[in-house]
């Protein structure tokens, strides 16, 4: 078994897993924070964009770590985690060659489709006059500013896939539910759990009929909107692949809630505007929750909250259809009825407003001051970039960070200098290293593999021993590009018997509750499932028209020699020695057993726990007397 890890994000993984002659991809994370070496992508024209150097590029390009390590045209299926692991679903299966099906959940599958389709919107829809491809050279790239200069890989960055190449790389999407088993070319099952994170967001299990192996990615204990993550059908595994923890160990999402909160109340009093840059499904659902409790109480009831998104429409409105998703209490509001999510409640008393883009109706709505939800976190395109250039130069204004996924510093960076006040309230509900550890001890895997930036603190924190995983035995530890033989061997096989061939077995109880039988059989192999089936009959000789002769017939299948189980006691032996006449025995001990010498017949008896040996030269009849009698202490099979 070996795993290849084919991602350097731990919380956007991608790893390969070859088990029992299939071959597995463990979700297919994009990471896209190579766009915050580009400029913003602005929805309007901006005089201080273009005001800057032409030569630095808006080639809009994102960073695809899939180095080759093997060729991803022999993958079989790929299993995806949650919506935030499959967004280099197209290039995998629309450039590789791949096959293969994907398995997901429905919820999993149609958000995803909606980030999807929101980026590639977001890249469409501010056209490029040129694109820039020549500074991936190494020799251009050494004259660049850094951090492009040391950016490593950048021929491996690719352009935005196409809405084409989004619909197609989806049509490979299997939907499964949680608890669903799923056989995979009849050598090994996928099970999906709920790993609590996000809607529909899953952990794996991938066993076959004697191993298991889970794969436990964003994952969530705390009390939010999905379903509570299945923590008990983890137990008793062979292999237990960790990743996807939290960015954001010491910070504790209700606290960051809070703040964001208390930030937002004093910016709209204060007569300002909030801008939330966010992505449109996931945290913004329990960002609006909280504002919905928060707001009469801080008298902002006559604010406006916009949602603007390509996919703002679709995403308020899945979140409200997949109830069976949710946890139980928000399940429960659906047979009253009343919607799970109190942002419907928002929408219908107009305090939630929610736009495809800036332009048309948003235009003539729009007023101040106001709470602005809208993408892309990283600020480099979106609408958020028109707020940026709007409000970035008063300070009565604030931008509140809630994604975990970029810098905020690095984020605002094309935007300097900037009046309006910054807040960095991340959330990240994905497990903590305490709460992984008390995890692992409940479900007591034998080998935990991880990525190695688990295994030690972080290097701005190296004293903090606490935010790493601490285990005995110690985790495997993986990196980019890295392939690990898992410690973990198959010993056994399931074989299915034909009833005929059942039926003509004949067990022998050797001790209370266990039975044995000899068979002899024909095995076939098909599709990785084994079957024992009667060793056929030779056919019968055709007639000859010549002369009569003796025909040999073929030689039967000799019937197989009887297996022995038992032990000789030695007492009970020498007595039946002694009655059969032989008493010159001398007995000595070894560490296997006992050596019988009969002095007067010169012949040795070896009685070992594994078998039992009649040195006899010259005598046959003797030997075979010695055999019978040991042959009466054993049992015949």
């Amino acid at each position: 078994m070996k795993l290849y890890c084919l991602s350097g994000h731990p919380t956007l993984p991608c790893n390969v897993l070859k088990f029992k002659s299939t071959t597995i991809m463990l979700d297919c994370g994009l990471d896209t924070t190579s766009v915050l070496n580009f400029l913003p992508l602005p929805l309007v024209h901006s005089p201080r964009l273009s005001k800057l150097p032409s030569w630095v590029s808006k080639d809009g390009t994102i960073n695809l770590e899939k180095r080759e390590l093997l060729d991803l045209s022999t993958i079989d299926v790929i299993l995806i985690s949650n919506y935030h692991c499959m967004m280099a679903l197209p290039y995998i299966t629309e450039h590789t060659g791949f096959t293969g099906t994907v398995y997901a959940t429905e919820p999993t599958l149609q958000i995803g489709r909606l980030l999807m389709e929101e980026l590639v919107n977001f890249m469409e829809r501010v056209p490029k006059a040129q694109s820039a491809t020549c500074w991936k050279n190494k020799e251009i790239q050494r004259l660049l500013p850094g951090p492009l200069k040391d950016a490593v890989e950048v021929w491996t960055w690719k352009r935005s896939y196409s809405m084409q190449e989004v619909n197609s790389a989806l049509s490979k999407v299997q939907l499964v539910g949680y608890s669903q088993k799923v056989e995979l070319f009849g050598a090994v099952q996928v099970s999906p759990l709920s790993s609590g994170y996000s809607l529909g967001s899953s952990n794996w299990i991938i066993q076959s009929h004697h191993e298991k192996v889970a794969y436990v990615s964003g994952s969530s204990l705390l009390t939010t909107h999905p379903q509570p993550m299945d923590q008990s059908s983890l137990k008793n595994s062979d292999v237990l692949i960790l990743t996807g923890l939290t960015q954001m160990p010491t910070a504790n999402p209700d606290g960051m809630l809070g703040e964001f909160c208390s930030n937002l109340a004093m910016t709209i009093r204060a007569g300002g505007n909030v801008l939330v840059p966010c992505y449109s499904s996931g945290v913004i659902y329990d960002l609006l929750e909280c504002l919905y409790q928060f707001i009469e109480s801080a008298n902002l009831g006559t604010t406006p909250f916009y949602f603007i998104s390509p996919v703002a429409n679709s995403s308020l409105e899945f979140s409200q259809i997949f109830a069976e998703w949710l946890c139980h209490n928000k399940q429960s509001k659906v047979y009253l009825p009343e919607p799970p999510f109190p942002h419907a409640e928002l929408i219908q008393t107009n305090k939630l407003k929610h736009y495809p883009s800036i332009h048309g109706d948003f235009s003539s709505e729009f007023r101040q001051p106001c709470v602005v939800f809208t993408g892309h976190p990283s600020l480099r395109f979106g609408d958020v970039v028109h707020f940026m250039e709007l409000w970035g130069k008063s300070s009565l204004n604030t931008i509140i960070f809630t994604e975990p996924d970029f810098s905020y510093l690095d984020a605002l960076a094309p935007y300097q200098p900037l009046a309006m006040k910054c807040v960095y309230c991340p959330i990240d509900t994905r497990l903590n290293f305490h709460q992984v550890s008390k995890l692992l001890k409940e479900v007591q895997p034998v080998h935990v593999v991880c990525p190695e930036q688990y295994t030690q603190p972080p290097a701005s924190q190296s004293h903090r021993s606490d935010l790493m995983l601490e285990l005995q035995p110690p985790p495997m530890p993986y990196r980019r590009c890295s392939v690990l033989s898992l410690p973990f061997r198959r010993r056994y096989e399931r074989i299915h018997l034909l009833p005929e061939l059942a039926n003509s077995l004949v067990p022998s109880e050797v001790k209370p509750g266990v039975s044995v039988a000899t068979v002899s059989a024909v095995m076939q192999s098909k599709d990785n499932k084994h079957t024992l089936q009667s060793v056929p009959k030779p056919p019968p000789a055709p007639p000859s028209k010549k002369r009569k002769r003796v025909i040999e017939e073929p030689p039967e299948v000799l019937a197989p020699k009887p297996l022995l189980s038992g032990a000789v006691p030695l007492e009970a032996f020498l007595a039946t020695l002694h009655k059969h006449g032989i008493t010159e025995v001398k007995v000595e001990e070894t560490a296997d057993g006992h050596i019988l010498h009969l002095q007067a017949e010169d012949t040795l008896i070896q009685l070992e726990e594994d078998g039992t040996h009649i040195v006899c030269d010259n005598n046959e009849p003797l030997r075979t007397t010695l055999r019978d009698l040991v042959l009466r202490f054993l049992q015949k099979l």
